[in-house]
């Protein structure tokens, strides 16, 4: 039998003796009745799915003192300082971690919260804490992908509301139409009209930025052509928000591809009583310094090593 097929009360149950009463790995698997390998396997399942949740509750100095400087540099009211890990392909987990347990932290019942989508916010979900429905609204602020090869980022949305017991809203068409006129007609329908209007009085936005490096979602998933993507960079785009592609002072460009996505413009969240905006690593730096200057959040959550630069950019 794999870890898998354990119940949720066997699980929780060897997570509890574990982790809570302390017992050894052999005393547990004598008090539930199986072998020690399989309780290694299920505790290690509980990890990933996010039953167990381990967090450092004390920081590093150094990440504090970013904290402090990130706050009075751009206006925020919480910035969330990491540090960079040994292995950077960690760092997407480490940062959806402390997205979730804000999330968790933070939400209120009948809030509506509208949400962006990438491999980041995705890294959040095992870290939310689960609840009972409560009147909390999620809002998908952008159109999904129609090819992936693992796990589908533009799920974010309702794998969120699963988790919270919410209602939510999808934005039920590709994030990139094939032009301006399907574009808006797919944004003029009923349901999705409803989003756009919504999308302007939102209690919190969470939002995360893409770069456009080699290894980005759009070359990645195929979202846009070579071509495209060349025309972008000619254009001054370093990346985008929401799919909507800014240049380096968060400008958004004047460009084909940006009248044809499906996703609520950056610039109608200014209204949100929070944005939250998550991202980190050393390609991100300059969108991130982009999304700043466009959304002006709240509360950033980022690593110490981008933390720094960004840190020290003049007023």
């Amino acid at each position: 039998m794999q870890p898998n097929d354990a119940t949720e009360d066997l699980k929780t149950r060897i997570a509890w003796l574990y982790y809570m009463e302390g017992l050894t790995q052999d005393e547990v698997a004598a008090k539930v009745g199986i072998n020690r390998s399989r309780v290694l396997r299920i505790l290690s399942a509980a990890r990933q799915d996010g039953t167990v949740q381990i967090r450092v509750t004390t920081k590093l100095s150094h990440c504090v003192e970013l904290e402090r400087a990130l706050e009075t540099r751009w206006g925020l009211s919480q910035a969330i300082v990491v540090p960079n890990p040994q292995d950077e392909a960690q760092l997407r987990s480490i940062i959806g971690a402390e997205l979730g347990a804000y999330m968790s932290q933070n939400l209120t019942a009948n809030m509506t919260v509208g949400l962006g989508w990438g491999k980041t916010l995705s890294a959040a979900v095992p870290a939310i804490v689960p609840r009972h429905p409560d009147g909390i609204r999620m809002l998908s602020l952008l159109g999904g992908l129609t090819r992936v090869s693992d796990q589908n980022p533009s799920e974010f949305a309702w794998r969120v509301a699963s988790r919270l017991g919410a209602e939510c809203y999808m934005m039920a068409g590709p994030v990139f139409a094939p032009d301006a006129t399907t574009r808006n007609a797919l944004a003029g329908h009923l349901g999705m009209s409803d989003i756009f209007t919504r999308a302007r009085t939102l209690d919190m936005a969470v939002l995360s930025v893409g770069d456009l490096t080699p290894h980005s979602v759009f070359r990645e998933y195929g979202l846009l052509t070579s071509d495209e993507l060349v025309s972008l960079e000619k254009a001054g785009a370093i990346g985008d928000v929401l799919c909507h592609f800014v240049d380096a002072e968060g400008q958004i460009v004047d460009h084909p591809v940006n009248r044809r996505v499906l996703a609520v413009n950056p610039l109608d969240l200014r209204e949100a009583r929070s944005i939250v905006l998550a991202s980190g690593g050393w390609q991100k730096f300059a969108i991130l310094r982009a999304a700043l200057k466009l959304l002006r959040p709240g509360v950033l959550i980022v690593d110490d090593l981008v933390a720094e630069r960004l840190a020290r950019e003049p007023l």
